[in-house]
């Protein structure tokens, strides 16, 4: 019995310094703040709801086609003034490129199609996840991976926060 007394302490002490550092590392992880930032693409995306289409020049010169799931869709058309939490928006930026296939029918420049991606972005709707910037993720993705750092990720909000009456969404329905 005096043999098996000091195992048995070694083993009680071994469990419980692996008990301690176990939970050690859950407890330091939730205080770490949330990511204001989106870093998956949401699946299905590509089946989702017009809401819009916008045409930038400047230095973007690129055709978007701006996509609603069905939480967002059904809240452009009620017109509510804020959207619910589970409301994504999606723009799919293009370069736009004249088309000289449709040219040639018109017998001028005058026809522009999407040429390459250069983009994907996405607004989620979570106002507990996302409550630091006004209730929605912000997500930038080219060629399939999410930009999470930068100047272009810092300034989502600042620059959405200007249109806070339409709770923080620049692109209106398009009927």
């Amino acid at each position: 019995m005096k043999r098996l007394t000091p195992l048995l302490i070694a083993v009680a002490t071994l469990v419980g310094v692996v008990a301690f550092t176990a939970r050690a590392p859950r407890h330091a992880a939730a205080q770490q703040p949330t990511s204001t930032f989106v870093t998956e693409i949401p699946s299905g995306y590509r089946d989702w709801r017009l809401i819009s289409v916008a045409h930038e020049e400047g230095d973007l010169h690129s055709f978007a086609v701006v996509l609603g799931n069905d939480a967002a869709i059904k809240a452009y058309r009620e017109g509510k003034p804020l959207f619910p939490d589970g409301a994504i928006i999606a723009a799919l930026h293009y370069r736009h490129v004249p088309s000289q296939e449709n040219n040639k029918v018109f017998g001028r420049d005058q026809s522009f199609v999407p040429g390459p991606p250069t983009n994907i972005q996405f607004m989620v709707k979570d106002s507990k996840k996302y409550a630091a910037t006004g209730g929605w993720g912000f997500g930038h993705f080219q060629d399939g991976k999410p930009s999470t750092d930068g100047p272009l990720m810092d300034s989502c909000f600042a620059c959405h926060q200007q249109v806070k009456a339409r709770d923080l969404v620049f692109t209106l329905y398009a009927p």
